[in-house]
């Protein structure tokens, strides 16, 4: 078979090569220069609406600001210690006396001498401790191993 100058289009329509013009995709520089023009606009109004978003924020914080520090400096400050407020009472009571371990009132004696014994590692006064404190810890340890029977 002779080729007669023909080519197959994809819906298999026959053209002449003079009729064929290849499409293309360039996109005229007018066109290019629009679409950035567009997006730089887009991108410029966002910034703009960021910062004015930023500014108002800082505008209401001010005064939110003022009211959180006003509410922190009224609440007592034993509100955000781990720590017991307080003295030792004239006569060392059953609670107190699981306060001053660290352990509950109805423990064990082996859980009230574990804690006697770690507690009085850190506060004995032969390491530098108090005596008063000392006291008190052995205070504690008597009186819970007293009323605990196992």
């Amino acid at each position: 078979m002779a080729s007669t100058g023909r080519v197959t289009v994809d819906g298999g329509d026959m053209m002449r090569y003079s009729e064929y013009t290849p499409k293309t995709n360039m996109r005229s520089d007018a066109e290019i220069d629009r679409r950035l023009g567009g997006t730089l606009i887009a991108v410029g109004l966002g910034v703009a609406a960021a910062g004015f978003a930023g500014r108002y924020a800082f505008q209401l914080w001010k005064p939110l600001g003022q009211v959180f520090s006003q509410t922190v400096r009224k609440m007592p400050t034993s509100a955000f210690s781990s720590y017991y407020k307080g003295g030792f009472e004239q006569k060392m009571s059953k609670r107190e006396a699981s306060l001053v371990l660290g352990i509950s009132p109805v423990s064990t004696k082996a859980k009230v001498r574990e804690a006697h014994r770690r507690i009085m590692v850190l506060n004995h006064p032969d390491k530098g401790g108090s005596p008063y404190l000392a006291a008190k810890i052995n205070e504690a340890k008597d009186l819970l191993e007293k009323e605990t029977r196992r």
